[in-house]
């Protein structure tokens, strides 16, 4: 797994979560992005690290799809709440 080098941004309150979300998942960037083609979300492997970076902001249809591939809740991603004990389990059983 790849440590972040820089700091991350501020275009998007989103990112850090992401990228939580799919590492407890145990998918990788490009699995992600393959998740995301196929529901017609088509970002390339640099947006998606600058949207997890939080250096790019979030378009409202990616954020639904990404909610809906990593199995947890907008509103988790916007930071807003905290994970269910469901949702968590989920995210373990995969």
């Amino acid at each position: 797994m790849n440590t972040r080098k820089l700091g991350l941004g501020n275009r998007n309150l989103v990112g850090r979560r992401v990228t939580e979300a799919r590492r407890a998942l145990g998918i990788t960037q490009v699995q992600l992005l393959a998740r995301l083609q196929v529901r017609g979300v088509d970002i390339s492997g640099t947006s998606l690290s600058l949207l997890e970076g939080q250096k790019r902001p979030v378009f409202d249809y990616e954020l639904a799809a990404l909610a809906d591939i990593l199995k947890v809740d907008v509103n988790w991603l916007l930071g807003r709440q905290e994970l269910s004990r469901r949702t968590r389990l989920l995210i373990y059983l995969g």
